[in-house]
């Protein structure tokens, strides 16, 4: 059979178009970016320092009713009210996570060894509120004669569920990708309530009963830096430090809010 000199160009214009448009789908298949090798040089860093405030009396919560737990309501003589507000003197606030929310550089930052613990005593977790870094070692412990069950409920990273039996070794996590406010619940205490922070970066802290905190070793730039309350939500300023510069930044949360 003869082939028409036309019907030749066609088949070897269509192989032709294969050719080329896998060649260009290979050389367009997306690439991880390359893992950033900067450090931050000490001898130029700065720090951010200041406190967090409630201007009003706090919200009253209603008392926790641990009556169907034998095991909890013994290890609490008294009331336990949720610290989802807690105050110092002066309407100091705990409990805020202050953290840089924008404005760094592609830096590289070792990973704590020492991991970030979360309790499980009186039937609480304790602490309320604590935060990581990606990748960091994360440990449950349960300190109750009771069982718990840990129930981090994340949005972008993996979620899990363990029971946690009277005398097991400390459920051990990590966690891959930055996310802010992590719930993690008791399923058999519905009462039991945390929220784990993740970072990408160590450029955050958790006031204590004093209101204070502290980011240091910051490199020379200008950043966002946001304050979050469990019940408060979260407040965001914009700050810009020099070289070996220190600043102050405080926050001011109100209750009632302004009408």
């Amino acid at each position: 059979m003869r082939i028409r000199p036309a019907a030749l160009a066609l088949v070897f214009f269509v192989a032709l178009s294969v050719i080329i448009g896998c060649s260009k789908k290979e050389s367009e298949e997306p690439t991880a970016p390359p893992a950033s090798t900067a450090v931050v040089d000490p001898a130029t860093a700065g720090s951010i320092s200041g406190t967090v405030r409630l201007d009003g009396a706090p919200p009253v919560f209603r008392p926790i009713d641990m009556s169907a737990e034998a095991a909890c309501v013994q290890a609490n003589p008294s009331t336990v009210v949720p610290p989802i507000v807690v105050t110092g003197a002066r309407g100091a606030l705990a409990g805020v996570v202050v953290y840089v929310k924008s404005g760094l550089g592609s830096y590289r930052f070792d990973v704590p060894s020492a991991p970030a613990v979360l309790d499980q005593k009186g039937c609480m977790y304790v602490p309320r509120v604590l935060a990581v870094m990606t990748n960091q070692s994360f440990e449950i412990h349960n300190e109750d004669q009771t069982i718990h069950n840990v129930h981090p409920m994340p949005r972008e990273n993996r979620a899990w569920n363990k029971s946690e039996p009277v005398g097991d070794p400390p459920i051990v996590a990590t966690f891959t990708k930055p996310e802010l406010a992590i719930p993690i619940a008791c399923n058999i205490h519905p009462w039991m309530r945390a929220y784990l922070f993740v970072f990408a970066h160590p450029y955050f802290d958790i006031t204590p009963k004093t209101g204070d905190f502290a980011l240091k070793n910051l490199p020379p730039g200008t950043y966002i830096i946001e304050a979050w309350q469990e019940k408060f939500g979260a407040q965001d300023q914009t700050i810009t430090i020099g070289p070996e510069e220190s600043k102050s930044l405080d926050f001011v949360f109100h209750w009632p809010p302004p009408q």
